[in-house]
C-alpha cells in the first residue's frame, strides 16, 4: 500500500515537472518550423517570421491611387476625418449607384434618386428627359453590368470636411429609343453598348448622412 502511494506521489511529481518545463520551454506542435537543409546563407534556421503590419502603406488607399500622390493624402485625410471610411467599400457603392442612376435616368423618373443628385445635376438629367417627353421619345433600356469602375482621383476640403471623389465607369447596356409611333429611331435591342462615363461623388465627412451625392457628370 505504501508504495502504491509512493508512486503516486513520483508519478504526480513528473506530471508537475513536464508541465512547468513545457511552460518554459513552449511546445513546438504548430509552431516551429522544421529545420532549413538549403537556402540563403547565413540565415537562422528554425526562427520565426513576422509580417510587419503597422507603419506600412495603406492597402486600402494604395490599391486605387499612386501612393503619395495627391489623391492619396486626400483619401487618408478622409479616413482621419471619417475612420469608418474605405475606399473599396465606396467603389462597391458606387458600383450599384451607377446602374441605379442610369436606369432610372433613362426610364425618365428621377423619384427614387433624387437624394443621391445634387440640385444642378438633377436639373440637368431633368431638362434631358423633359426634351424627350416634348419630342414623344421614349427610351427601352436594360442593364447588362459595369465592365470597369476605377477611382480617378480624390479631393478633400479640410476646412468644410468635404471629400469629392471621381470615378470612371464602362458599363455595357442595351439601349433603343422609340418615336411616339413606337418605332425604333436609334439602338439596336440586340447590340450590347459599352458607355463610359466620369462622374464624381461628394459628401461631407464625419457626419451621420452616409449617402454620397453625384455632382458632376462627363466622358
Amino acid at each position: 500500500m505504501n508504495s502504491m502511494i509512493q508512486l503516486l506521489v513520483l508519478a504526480g511529481i513528473a506530471v508537475f515537472l513536464i508541465l512547468r518545463l513545457r511552460s518554459v520551454l513552449g511546445t513546438r506542435d504548430g509552431f516551429e518550423k522544421p529545420p532549413v537543409t538549403g537556402g540563403t546563407p547565413n540565415r537562422r534556421v528554425g526562427r520565426p517570421e513576422f509580417d510587419v503590419i503597422e507603419g506600412g502603406p495603406d492597402r486600402d488607399i494604395t490599391d486605387h491611387v499612386e501612393d503619395g500622390s495627391s489623391s492619396a493624402k486626400a483619401l487618408a485625410a478622409m479616413k482621419m476625418a471619417e475612420p469608418g471610411f474605405g475606399v473599396g467599400d465606396f467603389l462597391e457603392g458606387a458600383r450599384g449607384a451607377y446602374e441605379m442612376i442610369l436606369m432610372d435616368f433613362e426610364k425618365g423618373d428621377l423619384t427614387d434618386i433624387r437624394g443621391f443628385l445634387s440640385d444642378e445635376v438633377a436639373e440637368t438629367f431633368q431638362s434631358v428627359i423633359d426634351r424627350r417627353e416634348e419630342e414623344g421619345l421614349t427610351v427601352e433600356a436594360n442593364f447588362v453590368g459595369v465592365r470597369e469602375i476605377a477611382l480617378k482621383s480624390a479631393e478633400f476640403d479640410r476646412d468644410t470636411a468635404e471629400g469629392e471623389l471621381t470615378v470612371k465607369f464602362v458599363g455595357e447596356l442595351t439601349s433603343v429609343v422609340r418615336d411616339s409611333d413606337g418605332e425604333i429611331v436609334e439602338g439596336n435591342p440586340n447590340e450590347i453598348k459599352r458607355q463610359r462615363d466620369i462622374w464624381t461623388f461628394a459628401r461631407k465627412m464625419g457626419v451621420d448622412d452616409p449617402n454620397w451625392q453625384l455632382v458632376a457628370t462627363g466622358e
